[in-house]
């Protein structure tokens, strides 16, 4: 089933993408919840005409996010978590750490436009990415040090 997307959905697609879901997904969960409409051919006219009009505003949305990205580039975070004697962390340092520490150091970003590449359960030196854009992302730099 091809779909209109009304919103972002983490994992699925952005808005006003055309996506292929499986029908049940579709039809029980996205359409009743108002996250998208079926895609037949007079929603995607109406579609194109919208995009059409659009197109200056989101490129602009565009260029912002990049100018955010070159910003966000050079920062290096510090993030201090309580670790055992061997350098294991008693958790672990999730989205919601490092956007926190991303406010401490004067950024303003949404902690579920944050991906990890993997679990961080030790001290040491990782990079995170951050999408502000669904064509720009930003790799930072973060170190977890013992408190």
């Amino acid at each position: 089933m091809d779909i209109i997307l009304k919103e972002d959905i983490t994992g699925l697609g952005y808005k006003d993408d055309i996506v292929s879901v499986k029908d049940g997904y579709g039809r029980n969960y996205l359409i009743p919840q108002g996250k998208a409409i079926v895609a037949n051919s007079s929603t995607k006219k109406v579609l194109a005409e919208n995009l059409k009009q659009r197109a200056h505003k989101l490129e602009k949305i565009k260029n912002e996010a990049v100018e955010y990205a070159e910003k966000l580039k050079d920062v290096s975070l510090v993030i201090g978590a309580k670790t055992s004697s061997s350098g294991k962390i008693f958790g672990s340092v999730n989205d919601i750490q490092i956007a926190e520490s991303l406010v401490k150091a004067g950024f303003e970003v949404e902690r579920k436009s944050i991906k990890l590449k993997e679990g961080v359960k030790e001290v040491g030196k990782y990079k995170a990415t951050i999408n502000l854009h669904k064509e720009v992302s930003v790799d930072i730099d973060f170190e977890v040090v013992a408190e």
